[in-house]
Order: structure tokens, then C-alpha cells, then sequence
């Protein structure tokens, strides 16, 4: 028996459950406070304020207004990035975003969701990476576990459900390959559009 364990069984009910409630909603107020500030007309003071959530963002890359999040202390972002207005980022299992990397508006990434199968409808998941130079573009959805090569290119409105090669275009629902892409990319992103 743990430490835990014996606090637990020493504790009584309604403490334990007190405490519960209280991590709880202030973790549900976190969330509404992060989803509220995205409406800020400043990417500096957005970007701060995710940063003091644990959010790894470097002053290179930038996040566009009405952005949401999940667990945005298990999200990493790269130098050089910008993601899009009114994106959804999902860290509750990891999410690591490479370099350069340019997320259209309103992308939705998932790390975790439910288990069709599961009597209780528990919660399934696996963290998400993508590579330098991916692009994302604009109502893509990319899903639980799914690797995004580098220089990959997501079209508009693709849903991932698998791995995306390295330098592949892939497009649809579900996605599936178009072509590939030049090897040759050497950009550097992290622009921001005023008020946005």
C-alpha cells in the first residue's frame, strides 16, 4: 500500500470527495479562463498568459486568436510556428509540434478519445507529433496516436486516422495520399496578423 493509499483510507468520504470537486472545477475553470482569453486582440498577451499555463511556446511561434485547448502544460510548440485562429489542440496525452510548422484555422488535434467498444465508455488514447514544416491545413482533423511526417501537407478538411509519411500529401475522409511534396522547404513561419 502507498503513501496515497493509507492518506486515502485514513481520510473520510466527503473530504476526499470535496477535494475531487475542487480539482475538478478548478481545472474545468482553466480551461474556460485559457478559451476565454484567445478572444484578447494581442498575440503577445495570449502567448504569455500560455506559457504561465505550461504551455512550451517559444516567442518565435505564435497561436491566433480563439484558440482552445485541453492539458496545455503536455503541449510542445516549435520554433517558428503559427497556428490558426479558432484551433483546438488536445495535450492530454502529448502533443509535440515541430518546427516551422503552419496549422490553418479551426484544425482540431485529438489525443485522446472514447472506446467505441467499451462497456463504460472509457477513454482511449495516444499522443500526436508533427514534423518540422507539416502543414495543416484549414477544418483538418487529426486523430489519436497519429504521427505527421516532416514537410507532410494535411489538406483542408482531411481527417487523419493514420500516419502521414514524410513529404506526402494526403487528403479526404478518411485521408489517404494525393502526392509528394518538394524536400526542398527552408522556410521559417511565426508570423502574426495584427488583432487576430
Amino acid at each position: 500500500m502507498t503513501l496515497r493509499d493509507e492518506v486515502k483510507s485514513l481520510a473520510p468520504a466527503p473530504v476526499v470527495s470535496a477535494v475531487r470537486w475542487r480539482r475538478e472545477m478548478w481545472a474545468d475553470l482553466r480551461l474556460r479562463l485559457l478559451s476565454d482569453l484567445g478572444h484578447v486582440p494581442s498575440h503577445a498577451i495570449r502567448n504569455w498568459f500560455y506559457r504561465r499555463a505550461g504551455m512550451a511556446l517559444p516567442v518565435t511561434s505564435s497561436i491566433h486568436w480563439r484558440a482552445e485547448f485541453y492539458a496545455p502544460e503536455r503541449i510542445v510548440v516549435g520554433e517558428y510556428c503559427t497556428i490558426g485562429d479558432t484551433c483546438f489542440l488536445d495535450g492530454r496525452s502529448g502533443l509535440t509540434i515541430g518546427d516551422s510548422v503552419n496549422l490553418g484555422s479551426h484544425v482540431t488535434i485529438y489525443t485522446r478519445q472514447h472506446a467505441v467498444d467499451s462497456p463504460d465508455f472509457a477513454e482511449v488514447g495516444a499522443p500526436v507529433r508533427v514534423g518540422d514544416h507539416a502543414w495543416i491545413a484549414s477544418y483538418a482533423i487529426v486523430l489519436p496516436g497519429v504521427t505527421i511526417g516532416e514537410g507532410a501537407v494535411v489538406a483542408a478538411g482531411a481527417v487523419v486516422t493514420k500516419d502521414v509519411a514524410p513529404y506526402a500529401m494526403v487528403a479526404g475522409n478518411p485521408a489517404r495520399f494525393v502526392r509528394e511534396r518538394s524536400h526542398e522547404l527552408t522556410y521559417r513561419l511565426g508570423y502574426a496578423k495584427r488583432f487576430v
